[in-house]
Parts: C-alpha cells; structure tokens; sequence
C-alpha cells in the first residue's frame, strides 16, 4: 500500500483537522458508488479509508510515523470510521452524488424527492450603450420547455391520473445489497421505470405526450440596471425551462452585450470621449459646446492646450452598479493640423512661424523634401 499520508495528499505534520477534511474529498472522490464499475477506484476507496482510520487516531498515527504500517498491522484499530466521519455513513457520500433516497447503511429511508427542477437557461441580449448607462426594460424572447396547459403538466390524459409506479413502488428508487470493506451496503439508485418520481402516466396527454411540458416562443420583460456593461449577468429566478410532469422551474440567466458608441468609449464607470480643436484654439483658447449623454455643456479651453490634455466633468459617466453617485466624464483634446491651406492662410501661418524663429515649408512642399532635393 502506499504512503498514507501520500494517500491523503497531506504532509506529514498535518493537522487532524487537515487530515480529515482531505478524506472527506479523497472519499467522495472515489467512492464506488460515484464511480461504478471502476474497481481501481473501488480499490483506492478502500486504500483511503484504512489510511484515515490509522492517521485519525493519535496513537496509530504516531506507531506508524516510527514504524510505517508494520506498527499498525491489521484493519481494526481506534480513530473514526468512515461512518462517525459521515454521521449517516457513507449514505452522505451516496446522498452527495445522488440526491440521497436510502442510506447505504440500511438507515432511515426517504420516499422519491418528486420532478426534477428545470434546467437553467442562458441568453445572450444586446442592449444599446445609453441603455446600459442609465438602465431600461427590455424584452427577451427565447424558445422554453413550459408547462402543459392541456393537462396542466401532469402529463396524464383528461380523467385520468398517474398511477403509482410498480417497480419501486412509488418510492422513486431501487435498491441493491453489495459487499464493501465495511460490509454490506445498501445503495439506491433511481428507478428507471419511472425517471425517479414514483409514478407512471399510463394514458398520456395528447399535447405533450406524458411529459407535462411543451417547447413554446415566450418572451419576458428584463429589468435592466443602470451602469451594466458587456459580460453583466441578470439572473431570472423561475424562469427557466419548466420541469417535467409538475416540476419546478430553472433559472433564467440574461447575459448582456453592449453596443458600442460612436463618441464615448467606457473606462469602468468613466467616459473618455475626444474633443476637437483647432491649432488657433488651442493656441488661443475657445470655449465649446461639448455633447455628454445628460445634455449639452460649454467646455472652456484655456490658451495654450496640448493635444492629450484631459479635461474631467464630475458625475457625468456611468452610475455605479453596486452603489451610489456616477463616474465622470473625460474629454481629452485632439487638436486637428489643418489641410488644403489657401495662399492667404499660407502667408499667415509662414509670417507667425518666421516670428518664432521657426524653420517650415512653404505649404505645398514638405520640409523634408526641401532637405532631400539639396542633397541630389
């Protein structure tokens, strides 16, 4: 056998409570009835379980640190079993996997849980970017398995009822007597005849053919919050597919994606958008009507503005989800170099770069031209 402790995947200065919280794992893993018909895995339950027995217990564990398993020949010994780890025994473990009907133990003895729950449901819905800033209702429409009207989702056909099924005996399962390292177990599984509810609908309904549901278009109205962004999730509870012959609905999952904008960009719960000028604007200062998403406000641009200079509105981004109060807005300056000057404008710009004591071309000819013509 190998290492117990290796077994377990702790060190050996493991604390007891570390100890028993890695078989907790290492046994659900690998236990038989989470695996069937997997003998290795069987095989490892059983290495498992002989490892924590001895490790439980202090005085094993410290015969086995000196003496490996030679000092703790033999299955029996002190610490818990897997039974006092489990409360129930392993019919927890059994219950972990399968949704628990009887202990494994022969211990107390459930009747069938009733339908499955619906299964969760998952959409994608694309919003438009002002909607995702201040929030809006909108509508999703999607193909769900919903209730049977007809039979109102028993499944059974007019005057009739399910009946109780005969192979488990309305209790949802069955059970089998198997051996295991601990003994006779008990294990319970779902009855196949029946899916697990304990009845069997002998006369179907015609519209949904037994199964108490029927696929139909329905659309629902999404409340959406203000400042969600793409990958926001909203969660629908009760509106996912309808579970069959009378069970509960899934959940229905509304994952937003955000159209983009043609003048905001969104940084978290901050807008950044570009604001023009041109070079006497920035050069001399102007004051503009700048477009945000609460209305127009006039944005004073100081003389001598560098492009890239950042101007902030407090409280004019996004609303904070998880909170009060809203981000800002930025508006960042880009100034525009003019093109297509005329020869007036040439002139000017020419008489204001002489002033300077700057060196430029003659605006129809690049400087750089101007030095590579003199060098051919």
């Amino acid at each position: 056998m190998a290492d117990f402790y290796e077994l377990l995947g702790v060190s050996r200065s493991a604390s007891a409570d570390e100890i028993k919280k890695a078989y907790r794992q290492r046994a659900r893993e690998n236990h038989p009835d989470a695996n069937p018909g997997d003998d290795a895995a069987a095989e490892r339950f059983k290495e498992i379980s002989r490892a924590y027995q001895v490790l439980s217990d202090d005085s094993q564990r410290a015969r086995y640190d000196q003496f490996g398993e030679a000092g703790v020949g033999g299955a029996g010994g002190g610490g818990q079993s897997a039974e006092d780890l489990f409360g129930g025994g392993l019919g927890d473990i059994f219950e972990t996997f399968f949704g628990g009907g009887g202990s494994p133990f022969g211990g107390r003895q459930r009747g069938p849980s009733g339908p499955p729950r619906g299964q969760d449901v998952e959409v994608i819905a694309d919003i438009e970017f002002v909607q995702a800033v201040f929030g809006d209702q909108i509508t999703v429409e999607l193909k769900l398995p919903m209730r049977c009207d007809t039979c109102d989702g028993s499944g059974a056909a007019e005057n009739t009822e399910p009946v109780t099924c005969s192979e488990c005996n309305g209790v949802g399962q069955v059970q089998r007597v198997r051996q295991s390292l601990l003994g006779q177990m008990v294990t319970a599984s779902p009855c196949t005849r029946c899916g697990g509810l304990g009845e069997v609908v002998a006369s179907p309904c015609n519209t949904c053919r037994g199964e108490g549901r029927v696929t139909e278009d329905t659309s629902y109205q999404v409340d959406v919050p203000a400042g969600v962004d793409t990958g926001s999730t909203l969660r629908l509870s009760g509106r996912g597919a309808a579970g069959p012959r009378k069970g509960g609905n899934g959940d229905l999952y509304v994952h937003l994606r955000v159209a983009p904008d043609g003048s905001y960009t969104r940084d978290g719960d901050d807008l950044v958008t570009e604001v023009a000028v041109s070079i006497a604007q920035a050069s001399l200062g102007t004051s503009i009507k700048l477009e945000t998403l609460d209305g127009t406000e006039d944005l004073v641009i100081p003389h001598g503005t560098q492009p890239g200079r950042e101007f902030v509105l407090r409280g004019r981004g996004v609303p904070h989800l998880q909170g009060r109060g809203r981000g800002d807005l930025i508006a960042r300056v880009r100034v525009d170099v003019p093109t297509g000057l005329s020869d007036a404008e040439i002139d000017l710009l020419t008489k204001f770069a002489e002033g300077r004591g700057e060196e430029v071309g003659n605006g129809k000819e690049g400087l750089f031209s101007r030095i590579k013509s003199a060098f051919t």
